[in-house]
């Protein structure tokens, strides 16, 4: 284990929708490492919430359940876990995926790192393996071009994986500024926002498989058109940004 000098208090924050079949085993991986986590309860049908009312009652000591009245999409249900963890005094907030595809062995090599660059986001960059659908992974690799030519870098490896650490002192001053896409596009939109605020990205690789439950939430049109739409605006917000993005890649 590194040694560090930097006092870092993080949670972890899962959001969730109906991944009732997954989320109880992602919890079990998780409570080992005695980090407080913040489950977000996106609208989740009645089922799903049963078993997440089940798991905060068992798991009182650590565990915060946030019911969201109804599903506002992935990124709302982060946002309201980032409200929450900031009001609590964390420094840093964990993001996971509640159907099982992060490699939880991970988490100490995320914080490891988060605690010698508490001013930077921590991305995982997936390493995956056969079960990926390769629709999804072409899909990504074109984001991801998008995202270098939106912040005139290849510091950001992957902008799409859900497994991530942020400096909440950087996210709270971009989410009471900006507002960030609440859906698909949340992982993208938020990633490339703070990169142009000026904090660093640093990628880790991480073993990712699709998913523990077999429920995935990607519309593949839907969401397509609205990562397309997030790359367009971003592309057009990044335009007078340019001669700060050059500079700091010269630097």
């Amino acid at each position: 284990m590194l040694e560090h000098k930097y006092a870092m208090k993080p949670c972890i924050i899962i959001p969730v929708y109906n991944h009732e079949h997954a989320i109880a085993q992602v919890i079990a991986n998780i409570k080992g490492y005695g980090i407080p986590c913040l489950l977000v309860n996106d609208g989740s049908s009645a089922a799903c919430s049963a078993v997440l009312e089940a798991c905060a009652r068992q798991e009182a000591g650590w565990l915060t359940l946030i019911n969201r009245a109804e599903n506002g999409g992935k990124g709302a249900a982060v946002i309201d876990g980032f409200n929450a963890a900031l009001e609590l005094g964390y420094t840093h907030a964990l993001q996971i995926d509640a159907d099982g595809q992060h490699n939880t062995d991970d988490i100490p090599r995320f914080l490891d790192i988060g605690k010698l660059h508490p001013k930077a986001m921590i991305l995982g960059q997936p390493v995956f393996d056969a079960s990926v659908p390769k629709n999804r992974l072409y899909g990504r690799r074109v984001t991801n071009v998008w995202i270098a030519i939106n912040t005139w870098s290849s510091a950001i490896a992957d902008g799409m994986c859900g497994f991530r650490l942020y400096p909440l002192a950087a996210v709270d001053q971009l989410i009471s500024t900006t507002q960030i896409g609440r859906g698909m596009d949340f992982d993208i939109d938020i990633v490339v926002r703070l990169y142009w605020q000026g904090v660093e990205a640093i990628n880790m690789p991480t073993a990712v498989r699709y998913p523990l439950d077999g429920v995935s939430h990607f519309r593949l049109w839907q969401d397509n058109v609205k990562i397309s739409k997030i790359h367009a605006r971003l592309f057009f917000a990044m335009l007078p940004r340019i001669p700060q993005l050059i500079l700091r890649r010269w630097r």
